[in-house]
């Protein structure tokens, strides 16, 4: 069966083959004055161009090989940057990369660049010396000295831990500066040791560091060592502690009593 090509699918096939005419020998030229990249160079992986290999650097259009000293690995060489850093293990000096030494009871830290003691041990110049924890002492994270702090219920004293003497009705308190007891709630100290807390009438036990260890009740104020009835003048309520009066409004305080203002 012969195939009627249609007159505009004509000019549109001689069209292509026009442009491919013109272009072609453009495209061929371009090819040809690629250049070839230079030994031990690749093309760069974002934008064009080439860039030397790892372990090389450009000079006059080529990449020579970084001479490297012992016990490194190569790094980038751009932008003068050397091309080598000195292996975990070593540090460098004078341009060369000599080996670390780790004493006894030290290891490589992470970065592998210096070294830093086991636990138990401290830098002591260039060894890792021993911790002496004393009995009812425990290790510390802590770098400074002495690296060690007492067991709760014992306090320093020297290079030793010693217990700490909790008299009855009292508890181990454990603070920044140290151990040491406190009483229990409902006492209070009284030289070594602790008392019971006397409460009067009319007052209930607060477990404070300070004062008597109580408190008046709302409607009661404290006189030595009792609670004594808040007495509202006319025109008056209690304030906020509940444990005073001051004046409703517009009354003012005066000589103990609530009276309008002149």
């Amino acid at each position: 069966m012969t195939r009627v090509l249609h007159p505009r699918s004509n000019i549109g096939e001689l069209l292509i083959i026009l442009i491919a005419l013109i272009f072609l020998p453009q495209i061929s030229m371009a090819e040809s004055t690629v250049k070839p990249l230079p030994q031990n160079a690749q093309a760069k992986r974002f934008g064009n161009g080439w860039e030397c290999k790892l372990g090389y650097r450009e000079e006059s259009g080529v990449c020579v090989i970084v001479e490297r000293p012992a016990n490194t690995y190569a790094t980038s060489a751009t932008h003068g940057q050397r091309g080598w850093d000195c292996s975990r293990g070593f540090q460098e000096h004078d341009n060369t990369c000599i080996e670390i030494f780790v004493p006894k009871n030290g290891y490589l830290t992470a970065n592998g660049n210096r070294w830093d003691c086991e636990r138990g041990y401290r830098k002591s110049g260039e060894t890792c010396a021993l911790i002496n924890v004393p009995e009812n002492g425990h290790l510390t994270s802590a770098m400074l000295d002495p690296g060690w702090e007492c067991n709760l219920g014992h306090r320093v004293s020297g290079n030793l831990c010693i217990a700490i003497k909790v008299p009855q009705n009292a508890h181990i308190l454990e603070t920044n500066n140290g151990a040491k007891w406190k009483c229990n709630y409902g006492y209070q100290a009284s030289n070594e040791g602790c008392i019971a807390i006397t409460v009067p009438k009319n007052a209930y036990l607060v477990y404070a560091s300070y004062g008597n260890g109580w408190k008046c009740e709302r409607g009661f104020r404290s006189n030595q060592k009792e609670c004594q009835e808040v007495k509202l003048p006319e025109n008056a309520h209690l304030d906020y502690s509940g444990n005073d009066w001051e004046c409703d409004r517009p009354y003012k305080k005066r000589n103990y009593k609530c009276t309008l203002p002149d």
